[in-house]
């Protein structure tokens, strides 16, 4: 069970009333301490599935005050640590009162600062692109599967993808931007250098680990699109980076309709993904906190949707056309 530590400083007299709050949800202990003058340091024990329910009733009832701050803290442990709750026989429930289902995530913030962390363009994902671009190359060229496997796990452009996603989700146009800037300066790097390293390296699209990535099928949109189900980028077998570095390694040596395939590979990735991480939030019910941006969440939603939607039945046109290459077997990456 992971565990979460909620603390804000409140006016003394506003105790009582998040005690009331806190009645009908399920946390495990709260603790109330002094704090400046009459106010008070309340902290809030529980589950971190139940975070995003807690924090939203206690920022509903205090509203934007000036000054007012809500910390999230993860729990590493406890001594004595916390029983699961007993399972017990369900209750007859009012029909009148509202059904609320907690989703079993962690909270809206949470997920937000650790997905914009990967899609903050810094020196440092500058440089990883960099040398996972090199790397990606060498073990393409070799074809050597544990080199590019390397390539994938160093890569860091399947972050801003995922951060793209979440924006669209929330409606939130400033990781949007972001994620956008992330990736363009990333995929900028990318085919630079691999078109450089193209241009000077011997390379044979008859590679297996090459012509693999030439051709998109519908195994890759399958793989593609459970990679993007994922979210959090375990599934580094389909990232982005190895048909990025195909097609600049083909295109830089001459070889100019295979790099089409390969870029084709890419951009069915990048669909896949997008659009795979869209439902995946929404089923997640990750939502704005406030109605007021709800509607233009919604919005974003639909947009990012229908665009993702119209651009893979592009593709799926190409591919059944046989426009893009053949074969059933899925190019890892």
């Amino acid at each position: 069970m992971a565990l979460r530590l909620l603390e804000l400083t409140v006016p003394g007299e506003e105790v009582e009333k998040i005690l009331e709050l806190l009645q009908g949800t399920t946390v495990i202990q709260t603790w109330t301490l002094p704090a400046d003058g009459e106010e008070r340091l309340v902290r809030i024990l529980l589950d971190a599935e139940h975070v995003e329910a807690v924090s939203d009733a206690l920022l509903g009832h205090f509203g934007p005050r000036e000054g007012l701050r809500l910390l999230e803290l993860p729990v590493e442990a406890t001594v004595p640590a916390v029983e699961p709750p007993a399972k017990s026989e369900p209750e007859a429930q009012d029909e009148t009162a509202p059904e609320t289902t907690e989703p079993q995530r962690i909270s809206r913030e949470e997920l937000y600062e650790d997905v914009a962390e990967a899609s903050r363009l810094t020196p440092v994902y500058m440089t990883m692109v960099a040398l996972s671009t090199v790397v990606a190359a060498v073990g393409l060229i070799r074809g050597d599967v544990a080199i590019i496997i390397g390539a994938m796990v160093i890569a860091p452009l399947l972050g801003p993808n995922v951060a793209l996603s979440l924006a669209c989700t929330l409606g939130d146009p400033t990781l949007a931007k972001q994620s956008l800037r992330a990736i363009f300066t990333g995929v900028t790097i990318a085919a630079a250098l691999s078109l450089l390293l193209g241009a000077v390296l011997n390379v044979n699209p008859e590679v297996a680990a090459i012509g693999t990535r030439t051709r998109a099928n519908i195994g890759d949109v399958i793989l593609a699109l459970a990679a993007g189900g994922v979210v959090v980028g375990v599934m580094v077998a389909v990232a982005l980076l190895p048909p990025l570095v195909v097609a600049g390694l083909l295109a830089g040596s001459g070889h100019w309709m295979p790099a089409v395939g390969a870029l084709t590979l890419l951009l069915t990735n990048v669909t896949c993904i997008n659009l795979a991480a869209v439902a995946t939030f929404l089923l997640q019910k990750v939502r704005p906190r406030t109605w007021w941006e709800e509607d233009r969440a919604g919005r974003a939603s639909r947009l990012a949707v229908a665009t993702w939607i119209l651009m893979l039945a592009i593709l799926l046109a190409l591919m059944l056309l046989g426009h893009v290459g053949g074969g059933l077997r899925p190019a890892i990456g």
